[in-house]
């Protein structure tokens, strides 16, 4: 299982995540949210982040001019559309800027079925996606809510890897590992406030995800780190 923790504003947390073996960081930006980042806040943060490490920049319906003076300016690897964008918007923003990209689904339980899901995420794999994200839907913000959706709304044969998002937190990620996805993706699980992650809960998270690699092993505090 593949993880990113997500919504990073301080750099003593990127470096806690990454010395926990974080395989991705995500940057927010996304002005209205608040852990959003300015593009020197972020220039700052993704240099501290190790080789093999991804930096993945969250947008939602971003203007292409300015996602081009994102790339410009801070040294990313992942574009995240979290937003409205068409399968063939992200495909010419994504191209613009030479990167790699994911969308985001936001999957509404009253309204989504298998079937549903399955045809969307084919639209975005067939336009070069490297990965689709499940997250739940709310009707006044695009992601971050700490909310879950149905997970049995998952479908088992995706035609893109799958991350989930949604309310995940070290007790219940566990659950996950029956499910057919890829990767996972928490933000507020591993916070004490919006931006402010939590060492104890990021170790724990990682710990859980873990556990057959780290099964009798406990986890120290990573050295020349301040909480």
């Amino acid at each position: 299982m593949h993880v990113k923790f997500c919504g990073f504003t301080q750099l003593s947390d990127i470096q806690t995540a990454t010395q926990l073996g974080v395989d991705a960081v995500g940057l927010v930006f996304y002005p209205p949210s608040p852990r959003a980042v300015t593009l020197a806040q972020a220039k700052t943060l993704s240099a501290a982040v190790p080789a093999f490490v991804s930096v993945v920049a969250l947008v939602v319906n971003m203007s292409k001019d300015e996602l081009v003076e994102l790339a410009n300016t801070v040294p990313f690897d992942i574009i995240q559309f979290h937003g409205d964008e068409t399968p063939e918007q992200c495909e010419q923003l994504a191209s613009a800027v030479n990167k790699r990209w994911i969308k985001a689904l936001r999957i509404n339980t009253e309204q989504h079925t298998l079937d549903s899901v399955r045809a969307q995420i084919d639209k975005f794999a067939a336009v070069g996606a490297s990965s689709i994200l499940l997250d739940a839907y709310h009707p006044a913000a695009y992601g971050g809510t700490g909310q879950r959706f149905d997970w049995n709304l998952i479908p088992q044969d995706s035609s893109l890897p799958i991350i989930l998002a949604g309310g995940l937190d070290a007790d219940n990620v566990v659950s996950t590992s029956a499910l057919p996805i890829y990767a996972v993706d928490v933000s507020g699980g591993i916070e004490q406030g919006k931006g402010k992650k939590d060492t104890a809960k990021m170790r724990a998270f990682m710990k859980a995800v873990k556990r057959d690699r780290w099964q009798n092993e406990t986890l120290s505090e990573p050295s020349n780190i301040s909480s």
